[in-house]
């Protein structure tokens, strides 16, 4: 009997802005989860605050444009951190995984 893989679904937003914040959001999800668990970084520090400040941003300007089971992460989220993200979520864990074993980012 094979083991059947769980499939994570992500809504695809219509609008430009949805788009973004759907990336934005699971980018951070990604690269806290390479951090926090991996203790590796795909992208500078720096870069993760300017993609942070821009979500904190947009969350606030258009805080209907784009739902998904992370929703309640990014309640009042203002970029300062993303230890309280969901980096040990299957998703992202096994993602990060990937990433790393295929050097995605080097």
């Amino acid at each position: 009997m094979s083991k059947k893989r769980k499939y994570y679904e992500f809504p695809n937003p219509e609008s430009e802005i949805g788009k973004l914040i759907k990336r934005r959001r699971l980018q951070m999800i990604i690269h806290s989860t390479a951090y926090y668990e991996f203790d590796t970084e795909f992208i500078s520090d720096d870069k993760w605050q300017e993609w942070a400040n821009e979500l904190a941003e947009l969350l606030k300007k258009y805080p209907n444009e784009y739902s998904d089971r992370f929703d309640r992460y990014f309640e009042d989220w203002d970029g300062t951190t993303g230890y309280h993200l969901p980096y040990r979520d299957p998703w992202a864990y096994s993602t990060v995984q990937y990433y790393i074993n295929n050097k995605v980012f080097s």
